[in-house]
């Protein structure tokens, strides 16, 4: 234990006999009000505030300028009061709300959206006495796309139904106009020409089919081959277990 600071937030002690502990009690409450039910405008602006408004928070992107803000590193969470800023430190288990993005944030040495944290790939709909389960799944990848067609790591498993498959283009798609998701064989099967402009999506409904051996997803380019680009692909299914013995 530091005789300095607290070990969690770094609030500042007052030293026995310290003159002006006002200093040392104001500092520690500035950095309680930042750290304390944060909330913050945005993750999102790189160029400093000319007229923030008293007690700002931002989470700098990459590439941060300003006076205060330039050279400080990615992930850095500033703080506006009296005229200046201020760089406060986020302890592990941080959470943050993001106004301009209407979400919660968690920090782990990064800042990472709250739902990778608490998301569960399956939920049980059914359960028997004996173990009998039927669940609802879901398996996401992110593909970044190179040459004819990319297959994804993730796949259908066997022996289960697939409702539907969604995919979101993350990043431009470039060397392709556009592309097709589906499986070999039938590389439009749930969806096909999608867009290759970031933030493009499509949900693919289908069937339901059932699937019976383990089978990637395939994004096949159109028009000539990937040269780059992020698609997030997401499988919604139903998944049976057995009964117990």
């Amino acid at each position: 234990m530091s005789d300095d600071a607290t070990p969690r937030l770094g609030l500042p002690y007052v030293a026995a006999a310290q003159a002006q502990k006002h200093v040392t009690v104001n500092e520690a409450l500035a950095r309680l009000d930042g750290l304390v039910q944060t909330a913050v405008v945005s993750r999102v602006v790189a160029a400093q505030p000319a007229d923030p408004e008293d007690g700002a928070l931002y989470i700098l992107p990459a590439g941060a300028t300003g006076e205060a803000w330039g050279g400080e590193a990615e992930g850095a969470l500033m703080r506006f009061e009296a005229g200046g800023w201020r760089r406060l430190q986020p302890p592990p288990g941080q959470i943050a709300w993001v106004a301009d993005e209407a979400q919660v944030l968690l920090f782990d040495g990064a800042w990472k959206r709250l739902s990778q944290f608490i998301a569960h790939e399956s939920v049980t709909a059914a359960l028997s006495a004996n173990g009998a389960r039927t669940r609802l799944s879901i398996r996401e990848e992110d593909v970044t796309l190179l040459g004819p067609h990319v297959a994804t790591t993730m796949v259908i498993p066997s022996r289960a139904i697939v409702l539907s498959v969604g995919t979101r283009t993350l990043t431009t798609v470039t060397g392709a106009s556009a592309y097709d998701c589906g499986i070999s064989g039938e590389p439009g099967k749930f969806g096909g020409s999608l867009g290759a402009a970031a933030g493009s999506t499509n949900q693919g409904v289908i069937g339901p089919q059932a699937f019976y051996a383990d089978t990637p997803l395939r994004i096949t380019a159109i028009g000539a081959n990937f040269t780059g680009g992020v698609v997030r692909a997401a499988v919604h299914l139903l998944q049976f277990d057995l009964p117990d013995a």
